[in-house]
């Protein structure tokens, strides 16, 4: 069983940088895929980016490629997401998953363990 805690989030105005961060315990970190998901109100989840054991990473690149970087530290079981030039429509609350795997991928479905989620707020 894995446990994920995620911390970072808050209310910050349009154009602004906020970090989240992703802290895994219980098993192996190190072998698993790691993906950051968001869900705004009365929308369905969706992907933003995954990271590979090694470092490997995929976005989305509609919605946040070029403003946000997903990258891991496995010596302190972590997963960041770098959010910079944030608009009002990354507002959402923002969950990490971990899946059994070592391959990325942008499906919620193929990720085994989640989050409870932090919220992001973006203001004008």
């Amino acid at each position: 069983q894995v446990q994920l805690v995620e911390s970072g989030g808050g209310l910050v105005q349009a154009g602004g940088d906020l970090r989240l961060s992703c802290t895994a315990s219980g098993r192996t970190f190190g072998n698993y895929a790691m993906g950051w998901f968001r869900q705004a109100p009365g929308k369905e989840r969706e992907f933003v980016a995954a990271i590979s054991w090694s470092g490997g990473s995929i976005y989305n690149v509609d919605s946040v490629k070029g403003r946000f970087t997903i990258s891991r530290d496995n010596g302190k079981n972590t997963v960041y997401l770098q959010m910079n030039s944030l608009k009002l429509e990354d507002t959402a609350v923002y969950s990490c998953a971990a899946r059994r795997l070592p391959v990325v991928t942008q499906f919620s479905t193929h990720y085994d363990y989640w989050g409870q989620g932090t919220q992001v707020t973006v203001s004008s």
